[in-house]
């Protein structure tokens, strides 16, 4: 199974804009798709999770959520741990999370002290479906960010289209309590001809209560 932990070292990607960074004048192609009716968690009123899964929720009401919402119980619902900052992680495979947009692996994340959803995790990549290519990356890519960018999260805390090191970042936004939307599309660049294209590897969509500042295992200076 493949599994990507949504935490710090992850967010490090999306969060950190290196220096010399470039705006890219992408198209938003997506922008007269038809946005996805099951993503309304972002909105005016605040980012509070991902369908029926609410930030705050324990693991039983998460193992509820996903059965209302995916249909799936017992051995397709996994569970793990992240050994180094020890939140626990439920991880599913689900179809059509985006129409057509293949199969996504989609995780939850349960805070180190407070073991409730701190994070929801959605990744789209060739290792969730074989069948998924470049081609479906940028456009699940492109309506994901329309459906953001007219979402709601506070003009201030808006970013899109950032080229990062590894890939680019599409969105990250924030609501009035800070929680936080990202989506990332990660790969390789290639350059041809003085331009570089992004060959990408995978997307990821990322819900955080917290992302700067995680519930995780941090260890300070005196702690030893």
């Amino acid at each position: 199974m493949y599994i990507v932990y949504f935490c710090r070292a992850y967010l490090a990607a999306a969060i950190v804009v290196l220096a010399g960074t470039v705006l890219l004048d992408t198209p938003a192609t997506a922008q007269t798709a038809e946005l996805p009716a099951v993503m309304t968690e972002a909105s005016v009123a605040g980012l509070t999770g991902f369908r029926s899964a609410f930030f705050g929720d324990d693991e039983d009401a998460v193992r509820a959520a996903i059965k209302a919402d995916f249909g799936l119980e017992g051995d397709a619902v996994k569970v793990g741990l992240n050994t180094v900052e020890r939140t626990q992680v439920i991880t599913i495979s689900a179809p059509d999370v985006l129409a057509d947009g293949g199969i996504a692996q989609i995780s939850y994340i349960f805070g180190y002290q407070s073991k409730a959803l701190i994070q929801v995790g959605l990744l789209w990549a060739p290792a969730t479906d074989p069948a998924i290519t470049d081609a479906t990356l940028y456009a699940n890519g492109d309506v994901l960010r329309a459906f953001l960018t007219s979402a709601g999260y506070v003009p201030e805390t808006v970013s899109r289209d950032i080229v990062l090191e590894n890939g680019i970042l599409l969105f990250r936004g924030s609501d009035a309590k800070g929680h936080t939307a990202i989506l990332l599309l990660q790969g390789r660049f290639e350059e041809k001809d003085g331009q570089r294209t992004l060959f990408p590897e995978n997307l990821t969509l990322l819900y955080a209560v917290s992302p700067d500042k995680p519930d995780i295992l941090t260890l300070k200076k005196g702690d030893f």
